[in-house]
């Protein structure tokens, strides 16, 4: 990633923040929005979601594939087109859908096809599910800045494809790291997203959740 071009970056999402902010003022009470996301193990992502002020709960699960009510072992076996992903309950009035995909796009690699680091197979491929067309047209609108930015030396893969299903995954996978913060992955492959998205946005975490 080259760092210099961040500072652009977090212009262009400072401005898109703006707006969303001004067409949100008119709302009395904050209602609830989701967020489906994949960028590598849902451990990972989950963790680095939690962190951030706005977010309401992260629930690790499986989508984007064809088998019904798949389990784990199903999944990691790359045998039912899932990939591996979270949904983010948040507060639009705090926490935008762009500032979550500056957060995404800054706290995994998308430009690596099926994987991340170690983790490799179709089920942790970088993938946004959107729910509805201004999710599509934000998503792609923020990989084409990315692209053109050059923020990456290679282009981003991430998929941007329809929300169809989301299944829950088993209970022990979810609140990961919290429960299990010494496990050697969270130590090894966590613990360091989480100092980067402390260092890039210091300002957006909640810290009574580190």
């Amino acid at each position: 990633m080259k760092y210099f071009a961040l500072p652009v970056l977090m212009f262009f999402f400072g401005l898109m923040t703006s707006a969303e902010a001004k067409s949100t003022n008119l709302i009395s009470e904050p209602v609830m929005e989701t967020a489906t996301i994949g960028g590598g193990c849902f451990w990972c992502v989950e963790a680095v979601f939690q962190r951030l002020n706005g977010v309401e709960k992260v629930v690790s699960g499986y989508a984007g594939g064809q088998t019904e009510n798949p389990t784990y072992r199903e999944v990691v076996s790359g045998s039912t087109g899932h990939a591996e992903v979270v949904q983010i309950t948040y507060d639009p009035e705090v926490i935008s859908f762009t500032k979550l995909l500056e957060v995404f796009f800054l706290t995994h690699n998308p430009t690596t096809l099926n994987r991340q680091g170690a983790d490799v197979g179709t089920q942790y491929r970088s993938i946004i599910l959107w729910k509805d067309e201004q999710q599509k047209q934000t998503a792609e609108v923020v990989i084409k800045m990315i692209d053109d930015e050059k923020i990456y030396d290679n282009p981003i893969v991430t998929q941007v494809v329809p929300l169809e299903v989301f299944y829950e995954a088993e209970e022990y996978h979810q609140d990961y790291f919290n429960r299990n913060p010494e496990q050697a992955y969270c130590q090894v492959v966590i613990a360091p997203k989480l100092q980067k998205l402390r260092e890039l946005f210091e300002h957006k975490i909640n810290e009574e959740a580190f």
